[in-house]
């Protein structure tokens, strides 16, 4: 264990919370009462993190565009971070073949909206975070409203036109994006500000030509329970990353720099997509 936690641990366990050694070096940490202190302790004395990163999370607002593979494990590791606010989006009910990789739900939950079954599941897991179901279907008419006043908005959806309505949308209120996406036994994590000069947009990386409403699904192509959990759960690091922009050294959102997953080999890869002066989303910005 390392000597950092053996001494919050123990300093914990003589010492109020007011005389804490944690606190005395973590000021940020007043600000939570001792019962968040305690839940959050292992990122508290992370120096990467420390106590004004897990005071950012605590006071941040995450919207999650889709409650399916990706965003099952990303909800999961956002709660557990201790993320303020989250706000749950899709417009699909469970189905009994999403049981094999969207492990928030159960068989008795089938027929049930998601979002409203992962906003449930949030409020057990923990209650003293705000979480809001939005049973809808994001299209370029509501997307700017949706993440209007998120800090960011973490994309797991399964087709290109919400996608790319997404992207324009966070371009358009100055929101960062993560976006993570999966087919077959390849995935894809990548963080952008198109918003910010120089900085590129999902839609540089992708173009026009992906806004139509068909695309590969996983009921066609199949999927790999596992290697979607890997993929959500690299998003809602990637997503952690940028909340701490600015706050820690875990805040270096690497915006702009795709990366890769092979699923089979497996290995991971990285590119860097530029940003097209041209594109639709963000050639002004």
């Amino acid at each position: 264990m390392p000597f950092a936690l053996i001494f919050y641990l123990t300093a914990r366990r003589s010492l109020s919370a007011s005389q804490n050694p944690l606190l005395a070096t973590n000021p940020a940490s007043m600000s939570l009462p001792p019962d968040r202190l305690d839940r959050f302790a292992r990122h508290i004395v992370l120096p990467e993190v420390g106590g004004m990163g897990q005071d950012r999370l605590t006071r941040a607002h995450v919207v999650l565009v889709g409650m399916g593979g990706i965003g099952n494990p990303a909800l999961q590791y956002l709660a557990g971070a201790g993320v303020g606010r989250l706000t749950l989006v899709d417009s699909d009910v469970i189905e009994a073949s999403n049981l094999q990789r969207q492990t928030l739900f159960a068989a008795s939950d089938v027929g049930r909206a998601k979002a409203e079954v992962a906003a449930e599941w949030t409020h057990r897991f923990d209650p003293a975070l705000e979480v809001e179901a939005q049973v809808l279907r994001v299209t370029r008419d509501n997307a700017r409203e949706l993440v209007r006043d998120a800090d960011i908005v973490l994309d797991g959806c399964d087709n290109f036109a919400t996608r790319l309505a997404v992207s324009d949308a966070c371009v358009a209120e100055g929101v960062p994006l993560t976006s993570a996406a999966l087919g077959r036994f390849q995935g894809q994590v990548a963080n952008f500000a198109g918003h910010r000069e120089g900085q590129p947009c999902y839609r540089c990386f992708v173009g026009d030509a992906f806004d139509a409403e068909d695309c590969d699904t996983c009921a066609e192509q199949g999927v790999l329970g596992a290697m979607v959990g890997m993929v959500g759960a690299f998003a809602a690091m990637h997503g952690l990353r940028a909340l701490l922009e600015n706050v820690s050294t875990l805040g270096d959102p690497q915006w702009g720099q795709l990366y890769l997953f092979n699923g089979m080999k497996p290995d991971m890869r990285s590119m860097r997509i530029a940003k097209d002066a041209g594109c639709s989303g963000c050639g002004s910005a």
